[in-house]
């Protein structure tokens, strides 16, 4: 044991990146990305073939089960899904009695910690009963989001609407009214394409706290505790206000201008993972421009497309380009979401991918355990509380 005044100090040298950033943690077949060139696919399928001819009733039993299913299947599928929609009258119950300022993201999280409190087989760790769980959230998802919008705003919740799809449906509940077909092909798009991200922050959060054999539920709530961060899914928050800060198209370059002289960072643009363009903020790219058209939200989208017109040529060079946040807002405002929804749609989007890479990890499960450089001092002689002064 040292006496010196000098404490002893670790010594040793390891090479690591923060974040665990390019780690590697496990197999997977449900997706893959390629920064670089820009790609995102599920199970094999490029994420905007994806976005273009599929449905999220479609993709979310392909990220599941690893195969597009037949029709008959797909039927039986949304059968499913519709029948799971309705949450019990003890969890509305409970929506209610909670502050109607309260995030939406934390009410989310409340309430699938509630439907676990409620579940007698929670705590049974197999692949059927979690996969049973997984479907029922995928489900009530939609259905808890478009309460806690309605309950926001002082009105009442909707119930599901079976006839509609499961986009056309969230929206139905949330505005009161059945969307027209080319706004729930643009939710339902856009749900599609939040799915599954590899191993972002709130995946990953599911995953290791499912590793320890943990029920569903729980794993959920992390996800979503995640996902509620500003640098996770709170970020297409900061888009808006942004671009609303901007002022217009008009005044958008002096606007870049100085925030790149005053190397601010400029929301919506940059990625952990790309260097390309995001693939996803291509597709919603384009629905923005027709969407906020539909809506008189034009300014919106010339707005956004203005900025990053100057951004792209500034930075792309830094392999910085809009990410699927650029534009997601533009889509949600000029639908009637207030700031504080956004992550929830989010939420709502990419619960299938949550569900199937727990799925994934469960048959051959290893509880996640990292390390962390010690850096701190060692070999410290204990002073009695009264010689400390």
């Amino acid at each position: 044991m040292t006496t010196g005044a000098e404490p002893q100090k670790f010594l040793g040298h390891v090479e690591f990146k923060r974040g665990l950033e390019g780690a590697i943690t496990n197999e997977t077949r449900i997706g893959y990305i390629d920064g670089e060139k820009g790609w995102l696919v599920y199970r094999g399928y490029n994420i905007e073939d994806l976005a273009e001819h599929s449905t999220f009733e479609e993709t979310a039993y392909l990220i599941i089960y690893g195969r597009l299913p037949t029709r008959a299947e797909l039927t039986r599928w949304t059968d499913r899904l519709v029948q799971a929609r309705p949450i019990p009258s003890y969890l509305m119950d409970a929506l209610r009695r909670l502050p109607k300022e309260a995030h939406p993201m934390a009410v989310l999280r409340t309430a699938v910690s509630i439907l676990g409190c409620h579940d007698p087989l929670a705590d049974k760790i197999d692949i059927p009963n979690c996969e049973r769980i997984g479907v029922d959230l995928i489900a009530k998802m939609a259905t808890i989001a478009g309460a806690v919008m309605r309950m926001r705003n002082g009105q009442e919740p909707i119930p599901p609407d079976p006839k509609l799809s499961h986009a056309a449906n969230f929206l139905y509940m949330c505005t009161g009214k059945v969307p027209d077909d080319f706004s729930a092909r643009v939710m339902d798009a856009n749900l599609v394409l939040h799915v599954d991200h590899g191993m972002n922050a709130s995946t990953f959060t599911a995953m290791v706290i499912a590793s320890s054999l943990s029920d569903l539920y729980s794993a959920i709530c992390g996800g979503i505790a995640s996902l509620k961060g500003p640098l996770h899914g709170g970020a297409n928050e900061e888009v808006m206000k942004m671009l609303l800060e901007v002022g217009g198209p008009d005044k958008a370059e002096a606007w870049v201008r100085k925030a790149i002289a005053e190397k601010r960072k400029i929301s919506g643009f940059g990625h952990r993972v790309y260097k390309a363009y995001d693939p996803r903020a291509k597709v919603l790219g384009k629905f923005s421009e027709r969407i906020t058209k539909l809506c008189g939200q034009e300014r919106l989208y010339q707005t956004a497309k203005k900025i990053e017109e100057l951004v792209v040529p500034a930075l792309g060079g830094k392999g910085i380009f809009p990410n699927v946040d650029f534009y997601s807002g533009t889509i949600y405002y000029s639908m009637g979401f207030d700031y504080a929804m956004y992550t929830s749609i989010f939420m709502v989007g990419r619960i299938p991918g949550q569900v199937a890479r727990v799925l994934e990890y469960l048959p051959d499960n290893r509880i996640f355990r990292p390390r962390a450089v010690y850096v701190g001092d060692l070999n410290l002689t204990y002073v009695p509380i009264e010689q400390r002064g």
